[in-house]
């Protein structure tokens, strides 16, 4: 092994451990339930709206929400603020840390958040995305007992894919250990440069989400070994969920609700013209990347997706078990980790929490001044 390799590794093993060490910080009391959300008494419109999401496919509607303007649109007076994240983790730090108000962020992150902070931190409103997750291997690798001594990247320790990687190594029969190493090393890095090592031979694969998956297969000659869809009741599983920083929800409802405005009608206009939603979206990553998609990446990547407002609450709990198993989160009630009032409101119909829900979720009727 070389010395700068050793020390590559050295670095990502104590990030992770830090990352670790910060989620194991708040034992939760499993029996406890979250509060329900209570608009304030002065609740208002906010000045702005700092909003996080990824440059991926997996985030279609807030990239193209966020390019058109039609978040901003729905918006009005609320000035729209974006900052763009590679893995959910970092993002949920921010919104502990009060610079963000929401973020588009996958499940295990938004659990992670939620246990850590004894149900306090956040809440999610609404789905995003179902599938697009995968894990593309070298193409000599057909098999699953041929990644033992191998090295696979996802894109942040206690990420969806992370979480999702662990579980099917554990299955397959491989020992994991939190920190990364075990059976086969798991290593956390941004997306771009697992693409650049997969492509180089420095790693066996990642468990990444699209486009980077897509990304791999056409551009850096894998193949897939496991479709994540393939792994969950019918091919549904909550991808990217919308989570709001409870202080902010309670404050601020009307802006929450018009967000989630933005939110369907940017999902009803790719709908509509998918193509032309593709071009937008291509458009914007390669403003927030420095690079657009191939035509052929980004078909794709889209047939991975599903854009759906459903937060496919099931597929959560699923989730946040894998998590607890993986030792990557601690034990808790989930009751209350949704918020779903405002998004049944939007849409005029019920959306499902799978008994996860507030007793009594946040609602715009009656919490005006």
């Amino acid at each position: 092994m070389s010395t700068r390799y050793g020390r590559h590794l050295l670095r990502t093993a104590l990030l992770a451990l830090a990352s670790l060490a910060m989620t194991a910080c708040a034992v939760t009391d499993p029996t406890s339930v979250a509060a329900p959300v209570q608009a304030s008494a002065d609740a208002r419109p906010a000045a702005e709206l700092r909003l996080g999401y990824f440059a991926n496919v997996t985030h279609a509607g807030a990239v193209y929400g966020v390019g058109t303007g039609t978040y901003a649109d729905a918006l009005g007076d609320t000035a729209l603020k974006t900052q763009v994240f590679n893995a959910g983790p970092a993002a949920v730090e921010a919104l502990f840390a009060g610079s963000l108000d929401a973020a588009y962020v996958g499940p295990n992150p938004a659990v992670n958040g939620f246990v850590r902070s004894r149900g306090e931190a956040l809440r999610i409103v609404a789905g995003a995305t179902s599938g697009g997750a995968s894990l593309v291997v070298r193409d000599d690798i057909t098999r699953p007992e041929q990644l033992r001594g191998e090295r696979v990247a996802t894109p942040q320790t206690g990420g969806t894919q992370d979480v999702a990687l662990r579980t099917w190594l554990a299955e397959q029969g491989f020992r994991v250990q939190p920190d990364g190493g075990g059976d086969v090393v798991i290593r956390a890095q941004e997306n771009a440069a697992t693409l650049t090592e997969f492509q180089a031979g420095r790693i066996a694969g990642a468990w990444v989400p699209e486009p980077w998956a897509s990304r791999l297969v056409l551009e850096g000659g894998g193949r897939v070994l496991v479709d994540e869809k393939d792994l969950w009741p019918d091919g549904r599983f909550v991808s990217t969920h919308l989570v709001v920083r409870t202080d902010f929800l309670r404050e601020h409802p009307q802006s929450v609700a018009a967000l989630l405005r933005g939110q369907v009608q940017a999902v009803t206009e790719i709908d509509a013209d998918p193509e032309r939603a593709k071009a937008v979206v291509n458009e914007e990553l390669a403003r927030l990347n420095g690079k657009a998609l191939t035509p052929e990446t980004l078909d794709r990547a889209f047939t991975q997706i599903e854009l759906t407002h459903d937060p496919l609450a099931g597929s959560l709990r699923r989730s946040a078990r894998n998590a607890v198993v993986a030792g990557l989160v601690d034990e808790a009630d989930l009751t209350g980790i949704y918020d779903l009032g405002l998004l049944r409101e939007v849409l005029g119909r019920d959306v499902d929490d799978a008994g996860l829900g507030a007793a009594a979720a946040l609602a715009l009727t009656g919490s005006r001044p």
